[in-house]
């Protein structure tokens, strides 16, 4: 099939970490990049941020990136893109007129791409794949007036839901949700999860010693976007609390930012966190570590004993695979995605979002336990091994996009022949 893979604000080309970039670039890097090497064409259409990107870039066999001219070509905050959609969805017809590549099938992903695959299903007759990746009726109940986007995000997801041929969950809240907020018809939805590349990311001997870490030290690992909504907060008043409760000291380091060395004028959070970690008596066993490319975080989660991620609210979370898949025990919130990808008492602990407390419990229990902290390790390796691999993630979307992409071809085909 030939697929248009649609990602207004996450480009496969971002760096990970940043305030706009994470679990969404890494989902529509990894998912092109299979179907690709499936044997699928793959155009990605993502928003030119940079003047100097070319209008096509060679991201892999099969897979090519296509910047949309839409609005200033600088990085915009994605709460802010909807009105350069309209120039968006422009180009990208564009593209559907140009010979050499028509789609069979458009899968978009967040809100505002959905709004642009509205426009190429009516036009074009192409059907409509969507994947939200966070819903608005979820984030304003969690952010209330902090929620930066506009009102009519909540009606372009519901016209989505009630327009899209078939409608991606990530997991089963996420499916209980577009069913519960957005009246979403059950029988069209697919749960198909986010994965994890297994030669990418897996154990590792000797990341301590690359990293400079001492081998006795408990060390608790935070790594994502350095957003309020991560809950990294709570993480830093738990280090306080293991301290004050239990009499350990562990090393919390925590990974992300906009730049490579930790900038609180950069990225703010930082310099919120960093008081929070001084009111806690902790600011000697916090280290921020700025941002660190793709590359370099296999070595930090097999340095650390735990990661931990107890965000609000999370749709899925592809970091508590990846340290999964690197021998990692998690201890995440117990909300969203994380609550179907760790399995409570088996590969980590599940706890609430809000509980320094709890969370500090669960930490003392694996320090004092290290052969506990093994065994989930194992048990996390093995789950993500056998269920999310990127490579059954392209598999089970072929799936999805096939059963569209057929009748539609029956239809064409007896159209032409004046059935």
């Amino acid at each position: 099939m030939n697929i248009a893979l649609i990602s207004e604000h996450a480009s496969p080309l971002a760096v990970q970490g940043g305030t706009d970039s994470g679990g969404q670039n890494v989902y529509v890097a990894y998912v092109a990049r299979e179907l690709g090497r499936a044997g699928h064409t793959v155009d990605v259409f993502t928003r030119r941020d940079d003047p100097a990107l070319p209008a096509v870039i060679d991201f892999a066999p099969n897979v090519r990136v296509m910047p949309v001219p839409a609005g200033p070509p600088h990085f915009v905050p994605k709460e802010q893109l909807l009105p350069y959609m309209s120039a968006f969805g422009d180009g990208i017809a564009a593209r559907c007129l140009a010979p050499g590549r028509p789609y069979d099938i458009v899968h978009a992903n967040f809100f505002m791409s959905g709004l642009v695959g509205m426009r190429l299903r009516e036009d074009f007759g192409l059907p409509l794949v969507v994947t939200f990746h966070a819903l608005g009726k979820v984030r304003r109940r969690h952010q209330g007036s902090a929620d930066g986007f506009p009102e009519e995000r909540l009606q372009i997801e519901e016209a989505l839901v009630a327009s899209a041929d078939r409608i991606i969950a990530e997991c089963p809240q996420d499916r209980d949700d577009l069913i519960r907020l957005y009246g979403a018809e059950r029988e069209r939805i697919d749960i198909v999860p986010c994965g994890v590349d297994t030669a990418e990311l897996g154990p590792s001997e000797g990341a301590r010693a690359r990293l400079g870490l001492a081998e006795d030290e408990f060390v608790v690992l935070q790594l994502g976007r350095m957003v309020p909504r991560k809950g990294i907060d709570n993480v830093i008043r738990a280090v306080g609390e293991l301290r004050r409760r239990h009499g350990v000291a562990a090393r919390l380091l925590v990974v992300g930012g906009e730049t490579a060395e930790p900038d609180p004028l950069r990225t703010p959070e930082i310099g919120r966190l960093q008081q929070i970690a001084e009111d806690e008596g902790v600011s000697a066993q916090v280290v921020f570590t700025g941002r660190r490319e793709r590359h370099c975080l296999r070595d930090y989660y097999c340095a650390a004993d735990v990661f931990v991620t107890t965000p609000w609210y999370e749709p899925f979370g592809i970091t508590p695979l990846e340290a999964m898949a690197c021998g990692c025990p998690v201890i995440g919130a117990a909300v969203g995605g994380i609550r179907h990808t760790v399995v409570n008492g088996t590969t980590g602990f599940l706890v609430p979002p809000h509980d320094p407390v709890q969370l500090a419990d669960r930490l003392a229990r694996l320090q004092a336990d290290p052969e506990r902290a093994r065994t989930f390790g194992r048990a996390g390796i093995r789950r993500v091994r056998s269920k999310f691999t990127w490579q059954r993630v392209a598999a089970s979307l072929a799936s999805v996009y096939g059963a569209l992409h057929q009748p539609r071809a029956v239809q064409l085909t007896e159209r032409m022949m004046g059935l």
